[in-house]
């Protein structure tokens, strides 16, 4: 009887009992018969994900080197296209001085249009920027140190590029009293000195610094200044403290500046952003009696003070600050 139950026991168990021992045996015997092929199978899909990583990384190289290609082509587009408008079109010029206050303030930024007399005549009350070297006195002396040293120059040759060009050096920045032909005098009253076009006393309070006066050296009747052909008479708004025409009216050419010295006229100031603001001619210039004398040699009036607001867009989104409200300043 016992026989016969220890024969009938199921592989695996002795005595009845489960033999784990063998079972593990077993396995493993039939793991050990399994088709090489599968594990041949299994290193080919590593094989596979690797290849994949190595392309997916050579793609990744190859987008970012696209990337800096393309950044490296716009930003010189983008300079090429500033020089080219700075060039031709407009130009953004640094206020160094207080000559002009308070109608430009030291630190202004303001915009050029170079283009508006190549269709049209400086107007009187313009407000230009034009080429005084050989003409005027430096308003911003540059140390010696400075223009001999490379790297100093590099630097405000960036700077400049930038931030705009300071004026003071060779440029300067007046208002026009006198175009061609114009009488200029200034003269003494009861109320103080005044400047007068062809006979017409100008209106200045609006635009002169507060407390200057017009003017401080008589120069009327037979010592008038006559603007000769091609020339223009220019004046600081801050009086007291600009060097102009009147610190020269007894050179050679009356204290005038050439016509073909004019790089353009300034139209609005773009900087900083509470200062923003368009600079219309001023109320007095439109007299009608100021243009009795005056002798223009084209069309005057074309190329107005709007033609440019286009571009001053532009130029106006790459300012920081928040966006404001344009407003004109006519005094």
């Amino acid at each position: 009887m016992t026989d016969d139950l220890e024969t009938s026991a199921p592989a695996g168990t002795t005595g009845g009992r489960h033999r784990p021992d063998a079972a593990r045996r077993g396995r493993r015997r039939a793991g050990a018969r399994q088709d090489p092929s599968e594990g041949r199978g299994t290193g080919r899909v590593g094989d596979v994900r690797e290849s994949a990583k190595a392309s997916g990384d050579k793609g990744t190289t190859s987008k970012k080197s696209a990337f800096f290609k393309e950044l490296v082509i716009l930003v010189v587009l983008v300079l090429g296209l500033t020089a080219l408008l700075r060039g031709l079109v407009f130009e953004a010029y640094m206020i160094p001085s207080g000559s002009m206050e308070n109608t430009l303030q030291i630190g202004d930024k303001v915009l050029v249009n170079k283009m508006v007399y190549r269709f049209g005549d400086v107007e009187r009350g313009d407000v230009i920027v034009f080429d005084g070297a050989g003409s005027f006195t430096p308003e911003v002396e540059v140390p010696a140190d400075d223009q001999a040293n490379p790297v100093v120059r590099a630097f405000r040759w960036i700077s400049q590029f930038f931030g705009g060009t300071p004026i003071g050096e060779e440029d300067f920045v007046k208002r026009v009293i006198g175009v061609p032909g114009d009488k200029v005098e200034c003269r003494r009253s009861d109320t103080g000195f005044g400047m007068y076009v062809n006979g017409v006393r100008l209106q200045e309070k609006p635009y002169l610094y507060p407390g200057d006066q017009p003017c401080a050296k008589e120069f009327a009747g037979k010592n008038a200044v006559t603007v000769p052909q091609g020339r223009l008479w220019v004046m600081g708004d801050h009086r007291s403290l600009s060097a102009d025409s009147r610190e020269h009216v007894d050179d050679g050419n009356l204290g005038t500046v050439p016509e073909d010295a004019v790089i353009g006229k300034a139209f609005a100031i773009v900087w900083p952003t509470d200062h923003w603001t368009s600079l219309a001619r001023p109320d007095t210039f439109d007299q009608r009696a100021l243009h009795g004398a005056a002798q223009p040699s084209g069309v005057v009036g074309t190329g107005g003070d709007h033609a440019p607001l286009v571009a001053l867009a532009g130029v106006l989104t790459l300012a920081p600050g928040r966006p404001r409200r344009w407003r004109p300043r006519r005094p």
